[in-house]
């Protein structure tokens, strides 16, 4: 009895040493460019994840901007400057990647809307299959996911370098249209008055964005799993979810739009499909007017 006291003691030391420990400081990328809000959401997140599991980690985004296959190569590194990505998973990702399988924004990224030139606003009016789509060429990131589920379908898909240079392709004409995430989209089209959102056709295709850690530091994905899961459960990621994305959702106007489903060969067979609390869906938009 009294080694098992004496156990019982070591451990509450050592639990109150922790909490009384500094925080463990953790970068996250820092977006690419000035005017790119697409990274607000996700450090939000992080810190709601952070908070709700205990507060053993305090996130600050990386010094210098850097393009997301720069982030995930430092990160899988392990050089310590960078040590968290929320990005849109695949099975390769994946493999040499650390996921917390809770999706970040409940699968919306997977909800694409055209951004096309101001002059062509009704240019997939006439929509109404992926063979129809075939007509019209696109663009999507080198290393982004969507460029291969895109092509996976059959539609002509250019690779871009620079984020950026998907809109300067777009307003000159390389290119007929680009397929952007509804969470994404109203600010690019804020930013470049000269395109406009198409009003006819939504693309659906499952897939997630997660966050990624090194796989050594398996310490920090389960601080993020357990502080999402808290989030969950007391409805504060919903409320933070709804917050940055609600007005949007509105304005994308789903239930007016043709839904054209297309498949996802780059996922996972772990991505969490049957926690129907981790998606969003049209039956939402009923609670959320």
């Amino acid at each position: 009895m009294p080694t098992l006291r004496r156990l019982l003691c070591a451990c509450l030391i050592l639990l109150a040493a922790a909490a009384a420990a500094d925080p463990i400081l953790i970068h996250y990328p820092r977006a690419e460019s000035i005017d790119d809000e697409r990274g607000e959401y996700g450090l939000a997140l992080l810190e709601l994840a952070l908070a709700k599991s205990g507060g053993l980690y305090r996130v600050e985004l990386s010094p210098t901007r850097m393009q997301q296959n720069r982030a995930l190569v430092e990160l899988q590194s392990g050089s310590g400057r960078i040590d968290i990505v929320g990005t849109m998973t695949s099975a390769e990702r994946e493999a040499a990647l650390l996921p917390v399988r809770i999706p970040m924004t409940r699968g919306l990224i997977g909800w694409r809307i055209g951004l096309v030139r101001g002059d062509h606003k009704d240019l997939l009016r006439d929509v109404r299959t992926v063979e129809d789509l075939k007509r019209f060429s696109t663009a999507q990131g080198h290393d982004w996911p969507d460029l291969e589920i895109l092509r996976h379908s059959g539609l002509h898909v250019h690779p871009v370098a620079v984020y950026s240079g998907l809109f300067g392709m777009l307003n000159a004409g390389r290119i007929d249209w680009a397929p952007r995430s509804t969470n994404e989209i109203w600010a690019e089209a804020a930013r470049h008055p000269e395109l406009a959102i198409d009003s006819h056709i939504v693309l659906r295709y499952p897939t997630a964005d997660y966050f990624f850690v090194n796989r050594n530091n398996p310490a920090l994905a389960e601080a993020v799993r357990t502080g999402l899961e808290a989030a969950l459960a007391d409805g504060s990621f919903e409320q933070l979810f709804y917050l940055h994305y609600g007005r949007l959702l509105r304005n994308a106007r789903f239930d007016q739009r043709l839904i054209i489903q297309l498949p996802n060969p780059l996922l996972s067979p772990q991505t969490p499909l049957g926690r129907k609390e981790l998606w969003f869906s049209l039956e939402d938009l009923k609670r959320y007017p």
